[in-house]
């Protein structure tokens, strides 16, 4: 019942939902403690909301986002409860009593101070915006950038400000209990006094030495440093925060370049939430702004996602475009027809170019290069039999997606059959399980499934934790959760600088990252790894969410997989480990292998997961694994060889592909120096002189 109100609600945590109600059931009992009329009661209805209010804004809960959209948001629901203060004032027959129009004109003059309040927090935040964010981009020396206000004076600002009224009110039922109109005014002077001081206190912020320059100085100072470090290699990404993972797998890798790295991006919530990396970042939410970038040094241009801000720069025609994605499988996205606009599409080995040819969406195969998968070489691949060991097997189901084919996921038909085999089989095994991140976003069944999964996992980890025949080194967990505490602690003190200011200009400012520092955590989230595996008993069930460990990191502790069709098969199979792929869509084990190329050497599982057997066996004998040389050719058919390591693949490419650039602008200037109009010259003549306006820009729509 509990688990059912608190998804209807969209919170967070049976807490979340109690203050939900407390605040709910507290406005009627304001109203009726105001009618009857009792000070006491109304005071204690009166604490319950602001609590209950408070701690759901901290919590930054979705149900009282969603009130503001029903009109009963934050200001709302103070002037409620105001006018309901007003109203016991009346009915406990104070209304030719002073303190009756004092409250009345405090409340006036009070929400008279909000319109100011507002439209300073507003220009403030307004004018630190920047036209450009970035990190590891040095502007400090060429333009000036003030320090943030406080961050007391903006962070939740209209909460603080509207709780001001709190002095006011309590003094006026303190006046209301003991019959004397002093506490009631003290109150009301003291709230006034406090919102005009916060009002004050942002005044000196709107000034010109508190604000950063104008867009065009910015702009120019970006410009001057671009031809400065004269990058060669742009990764260029947009979407949403939750797409930011397929950035992130990317950022090793450019950081491993021959050639000087640059990421940009078009989304500032992208940026907010982009992983630490050394490689200069630039944030360009304005197309006009990216059109008119001095980019002329960049040969290459990466993109990560297919997504409709990317013309925005493939129109330059002095660099070359190409597509790398951000996975290898099976599935309909990594044969997209927009692919055929990039002068180039890379993928990870063979199966990716016969994919294309296979879907025949317009991509040629000439070009299309093979370049390997760089961010599979944490992936440690399999050494040996597992022995007396006891075998660790995950569960890393996909998403639901977004069309609700039931082949998607494993989860909603299967996950539950697949994880009561496993915690039962005989010998015994360890379970982790990971689901996607996007897990039950889209579909409340998976939603429920996980929840189901969960419980299962957690309940049979305290059963084995409390059977004698599973002992694990008390004294060497208790090290672990030592060394994981200390190690956090040392993460936290490194990286809480610089580009974690929520301030964005501070943070374009600051954000330069401390190269030591980043090698020094980089470090120590290998020794964190290392200890969160040794800090439960390797008997121990888990479920496994959040960024940490990885992916990959349960790969490497993992001796086997179960998953669905996404790229988590094609990168488990770099390790070379038994895995099974289940057929939710009950297509059979034939047509399953036929349309999927990545479970051709995999066990193929029903929705019963009556099969796990054969993937268990696999993993326990050798002579039992009938599927590892079917693995070896897969993995190499998928991912490419692996030599030449994967990197130095990639950066033959990035190589190959910036002389072709190179080659093709020298026999522009050719053509120029001889009168010749160019591809550039055609298509100044073709367009107006005005820069091309960004998507929505055209029609007066905002940015």
């Amino acid at each position: 019942m509990i688990s059912t109100a608190i998804r209807v609600a969209r919170v967070g945590s049976a807490a979340e939902l109690a203050a939900a109600a407390l605040m709910m059931l507290g406005y009627p009992a304001l109203m009726l403690a105001a009618l009857v009329p009792n000070v006491y009661a109304f005071a204690a209805a009166a604490a319950v909301t602001y609590l209950a209010d408070h701690y759901l804004h901290r919590k930054g809960s979705y149900l009282v986002n969603r009130l503001s959209k029903v009109r009963a948001g934050l200001s709302i629901r103070f002037l409620i409860r105001q006018l309901l203060l007003i109203l016991l004032l009346a009915r406990m027959d104070l209304a030719d009593n002073l303190i009756y129009y004092g409250a009345i004109a405090c409340f006036i003059a009070f929400y008279g101070l909000q319109a100011p309040h507002g439209a300073l927090v507003t220009l403030i935040r307004n004018r630190r915006r920047m036209p450009v964010a970035t990190r590891n981009v040095d502007l400090k020396s060429r333009i000036r950038i003030p320090d943030a206000p406080p961050p007391g004076l903006l962070n939740r600002s209209a909460e603080k400000m509207l709780h001001i009224d709190l002095a006011a009110v309590v003094g006026i039922l303190v006046s209301c209990a003991v019959d004397n109109s002093v506490a009631g005014f003290v109150g009301i002077g003291i709230t006034l006094l406090l919102g005009s001081l916060y009002v004050l206190a942002l005044v000196p912020y709107v000034r010109g030495s508190k604000i950063p320059p104008n867009a065009e100085k910015v702009l120019a100072a970006v410009d001057e440093w671009l031809r400065e470090y004269r990058p060669e290699t742009v990764l260029y990404f947009s979407g949403s925060k939750d797409s930011t993972y397929q950035l992130n797998m990317w950022l090793e890798t450019m950081e491993e370049l021959d050639s000087k790295p640059l990421i940009l991006l078009r989304e500032r919530v992208i940026l907010q939430s982009l992983a630490p990396t050394t490689v200069p970042v630039i944030c360009v939410p304005g197309g006009v702004h990216l059109m008119n970038m001095d980019l002329n040094t960049v040969r290459v241009a990466l993109y990560a996602a297919n997504v409709g801000k990317n013309i925005h720069l493939l129109r330059v025609p002095t660099m070359k475009h190409v597509f790398i994605g951000h996975g290898d499988s099976d599935k309909l996205a990594s044969v997209n027809p927009f692919s055929k606009v990039y002068d180039e599409v890379w993928t990870a080995g063979r199966a990716g170019r016969d994919r294309y040819a296979i879907a025949d969406v317009g991509v040629r195969d000439e070009d299309i290069v093979e370049v390997g998968r760089p961010q599979l070489a944490p992936i440690e691949t399999r050494q040996g039999a597992v022995g007396d060991r006891m075998p660790t097997v995950l569960y890393a189901p996909t998403w639901e997606g977004w069309d609700g084919d039931p082949g998607n996921t494993s989860l909603v038909l299967a996950g539950e059959n697949i994880v009561k085999k496993l915690i039962k089989a005989d010998p015994p095994v360890r379970v982790l399980y990971k689901p996607h991140p996007f897990t039950g976003t889209v579909s409340a069944a998976a939603g429920a499934a996980h929840r189901r999964i969960t419980a299962l996992v957690e309940k049979a980890a305290v059963q084995r934790t409390a059977d004698s025949r599973f002992t694990a080194d008390a004294a060497e967990q208790e090290r672990a959760t030592a060394d994981l505490a200390r190690i956090e602690a040392r993460i936290a003190e490194l990286s809480g600088t610089g580009g974690e200011k929520g301030d964005e200009a501070e943070a374009t400012r600051d954000g330069v990252v401390d190269v030591e520092k980043h090698a020094e955590v980089a470090r120590l989230r290998a020794e964190w790894n290392d200890a969160y595996w040794r800090s439960f008993g390797s008997f121990e069930h888990r479920v496994v969410t959040g960024a940490e460990p990885r992916l990959y990191d349960c790969f490497n502790v993992s001796d086997a997989m179960v998953s669905d069709i996404s790229s988590v098969v094609s990168d488990f199979i770099a390790s070379g480990k038994p895995y099974a792929v289940t057929d939710s869509a009950e297509l059979g084990v034939e047509e399953f292998k036929r349309q999927n190329t990545a479970v051709r050497a995999a066990v193929i599982l029903s929705n019963k997961a009556a099969e796990l057997g054969e993937l268990l066996a696999a993993v326990r004998d050798p002579a039992a694994d009938k599927l590892a040389a079917d693995r070896k050719e897969l993995k190499q058919y998928l991912l490419g060889p692996d030599e030449p390591t994967s990197i130095e693949q990639f950066n033959t490419a990035v190589a190959d592909l910036a002389l072709k650039a190179g080659t093709r602008n020298l026999g522009q200037e050719s053509h120029n120096a001889a009168g010749v109009p160019g591809a550039d010259e055609l298509s100044d003549q073709l367009s107006p002189a005005q820069p091309v306006p960004a998507a929505g820009e055209a029609d007066g729509a905002p940015r």
